[in-house]
């Protein structure tokens, strides 16, 4: 397929070709439903923001893509529409509950797009029952994903306030999903960094074979063992793809004293989560051998942060620590394993867990990795947004009520006080809210224990939590 509907046509990125993989093979079509608000303690111009909104779209290439099936040769393509205006909804919750709007987003939220030659993305101008004014934004995981959706989202409310008052510059422009995508695709074309890539990927995975580690303890390893007594992976997914959504706030005070830590010692927030974690495992398994998941956003020039799009790539990422390491020396080895795995992102992760089931087959729907981690470090308030001063502003996320994966969590920062938010998607018959209180609770013990005495060994941490 060369055009579509008169425009150049592209193949998916690795990237979109993740989502499309496991959407095939999920009931739940919603499952790469992405949606969520902003919302401002102000009285706004609906005209102006209306405006401002086609504005944006027009602005971005990657808010444009349509998909398009190539029955010949079975596969999908992309493509981008020119900018047309289009009719924007407007839904004033007044005299509804917060619960009870929230409820019809999260509906909003369940109702999965139409694949081919369809927008991608559905938006509505809100009032919301507390009297914050903004706007719902709904979109397909093929199209963006959190960094893209925060950067269009900044987007729109730059645009407005450069209309609405004096002084505010209009922001600058957005960057070309299209040629970035060019680049992407260039490198997937069996490139000398692709092969690099490829090499470093290969030999971590031929260093030998991961085990699994229960977020509750080895028993879904033991019954692996009852009829393959050298099993080192399990089975943890649900066959039932229903999900939700269950959050817990760390205040900001002690969210501060985390930072301070990772500032004093030059690690990022990740390190410090990655290494609460695995330091959970290991106490709750008796493994020194740890992997978890872990989502890399592969946005590191302005061209990546501002082209729009969906650029997460995600990898087992194992690390070996013994109890007798001190905290301090398990968290530069978690920074050190990181930095190199920074540098291979780009790297197609299908092919990665491709190569290790041939290296290590194990049967259907068993893994080495019970959870996965993202780490959302771009909020509003630091990355723009100083237009409305202290007028007070929120963001929120809405369920699209199915995961493919049994626990995926998610830690973002709040808009309000700066503190953490962890957000755990799980799917509600392989994880239950009493088994993530237990989880987060001791996260956040082994984390703090760990920044106050940073020279006591993993071991001795184990033992205090």
């Amino acid at each position: 397929m060369k055009t579509r509907k008169g425009y150049k046509t592209y193949p998916l990125t690795v990237a979109q070709k993740f989502h499309f993989y496991y959407l095939d093979y999920c009931p739940k079509k919603e499952v790469v439903n992405v949606g969520t608000s902003l919302t401002i303690e102000y009285d706004i111009d609906l005209d102006v923001l209306h405006k401002a909104i086609m504005q944006a779209y027009e602005r971005s290439e990657a808010m444009r893509i349509r998909f398009a099936y190539d029955k010949k040769e079975k596969q999908w393509y992309q493509y981008i529409v020119k900018h047309e205006d289009f009719w924007v909804d407007y839904e004033d919750f007044t005299g509804k509950t917060m619960e009870e709007a929230e409820e019809i987003m999260k509906g909003w939220t369940r109702i999965p797009f139409k694949r081919e030659d369809s927008p991608m993305s559905r938006i509505v101008m809100i009032k919301t029952p507390d009297g914050f004014n903004g706007i719902y934004l709904l979109g397909d995981h093929l199209t963006l994903d959190a960094q893209s959706l925060i950067a269009f989202l900044r987007d729109v409310i730059e645009i407005y306030c450069s209309t609405k008052f004096e002084g505010v510059e209009y922001p600058k422009p957005m960057r070309s999903y299209i040629e970035q995508l060019e680049k992407d695709l260039a490198y997937e074309a069996g490139s000398k960094a692709q092969q690099r890539d490829r090499e470093y990927f290969y030999k971590l995975i031929e260093r030998g074979e991961p085990i699994y580690n229960g977020i509750d303890g080895p028993a879904a390893l033991e019954r692996e063992r009852q009829t393959n007594p050298k099993a080192r992976a399990a089975q943890f997914i649900s066959r039932n793809v229903d999900a939700e959504l269950d959050i817990f706030h760390l205040e900001a005070e002690p969210t501060a004293r985390l930072m301070k830590f990772c500032e004093e010692q030059h690690i990022s927030l990740q390190c410090l989560l990655i290494m609460g974690i695995r330091t959970y495992l290991q106490k709750m398994n008796g493994n020194d051998d740890v992997s978890i998941n872990v989502a890399y956003a592969r946005r590191a020039t302005l061209a990546e942060k501002k082209s729009g799009g969906t650029r997460i790539h995600s990898f087992p990422f194992r690390t070996i620590i013994s109890e007798d390491k001190t905290f301090l020396e398990g968290i530069f080895h978690v920074r050190d394993e990181q930095n190199e795995t920074f540098r291979h992102t780009n790297f197609n992760p299908v092919e990665y867990m491709g190569y290790r089931r041939k290296l290590y087959p194990v049967e259907p729907g068993r893994t080495y990795e019970p959870m996965a981690l993202t780490y959302q470090p771009l909020t509003l308030k630091d990355k723009g947004l100083t237009q409305i001063g202290d007028i007070r502003y929120k963001t929120k996320w809405y369920p699209n009520g199915a995961s493919t994966q049994a626990m995926y969590l998610t830690v973002m920062h709040r808009t309000d006080d700066n503190g953490l938010d962890f957000n755990f998607e799980h799917q509600v018959e392989a994880v239950t809210r009493e088994k993530l209180e237990y989880f987060y609770y001791y996260l956040c013990r082994i984390m703090f224990k760990g920044i106050e005495n940073p020279d006591l060994s993993i071991g001795e941490i184990i033992k205090l939590v």
